[in-house]
């Protein structure tokens, strides 16, 4: 008998009600009810690197530091040592450290889906699976509050949208010098890691043989690993979340 699909709740949906940057000695606001932060539409995707703030000065310091962790990133990556590449450096803001990663990791999985979008249609993949036992429904608790079935290619569309949008949302990704990250910021990173998972769950579940056909495997497990290592460190995503990929997760942590 195939067991029943698994789906995705509606409690990790972001809404636009509890995450108001809190002034300075105010109290944060307790998560562990997964409460939810504002997101704005907004054309593009903006950089929190390159987005210049109101002082010319700050905007240089700011393309300093931006650019001094992506060569960190680069550097570490060149080395071979995934492990290493994950770490927090030294004397580095955490919260820094997640959003220019959350960035890039972003970039990572919106540059792999792009190669097999010829191959993930509606027609081929009419639900987001991962498997047989696993199916993602889509919600963002702003125009859609109750989860939705909708294709593969549809739910990664939704998905790449909402990424963006928080991004670009100074309110969570602050841009400016000295801006403060919102109490739920670490909440907002574990959503967005975990439902990147899930593209990453899908691609290997639906496509990786046209991915061994174009020749890019050894490039897909690369990110994936650095993917799942940087979850590790940070404890971004809930053991559970990963299942449709446990036995390929177990073997990169034992090899890492």
């Amino acid at each position: 008998m195939t067991p029943s699909p698994s789906y995705e709740s509606d409690d990790d949906i972001l809404s636009q009600q509890n995450c108001r940057r809190q002034p300075p000695k105010q109290e944060p606001e307790d998560f562990s009810a997964q409460k939810e932060c504002p997101i704005r539409k907004q054309e593009g995707l903006s950089w929190a690197f390159d987005k210049k703030p109101s002082s010319s000065s700050q905007f240089d310091v700011m393309v300093i530091q931006g650019a001094q962790l992506h060569r960190h990133i680069t550097a570490t990556l060149g080395s071979g040592n995934l492990r290493e590449a994950v770490r927090l450096p030294v004397g580095e803001d955490p919260n820094e450290w997640l959003a220019v990663n959350t960035m890039d990791f972003f970039n990572q999985v919106n540059l792999l889906y792009g190669t097999i979008t010829e191959f993930c249609t509606p027609v081929s993949c009419p639900t987001m699976t991962a498997g047989r036992r696993y199916e993602y429904r889509w919600a963002d608790g702003i125009k859609i509050k109750k989860p939705i079935e909708v294709s593969a290619p549809k739910y990664v569309e939704y998905l790449m949208e909402w990424i963006e949008c928080l991004l670009d949302d100074e309110s969570i990704f602050p841009q400016k010098l000295g801006a403060p990250f919102p109490p739920c910021f670490r909440e907002v990173v574990k959503t967005i890691f975990k439902r990147m998972f899930r593209v990453y769950a899908h691609i290997y579940h639906s496509h990786f043989q046209k991915i061994v056909h174009l020749k890019e495997e050894a490039h897909l497990n690369t990110c994936f690993k650095h993917f799942i290592l940087f979850s590790r460190e940070f404890q971004l995503i809930e053991k559970a979340e990963l299942a449709p990929l446990h036995e390929f997760i177990e073997s990169i942590l034992l090899q890492h």
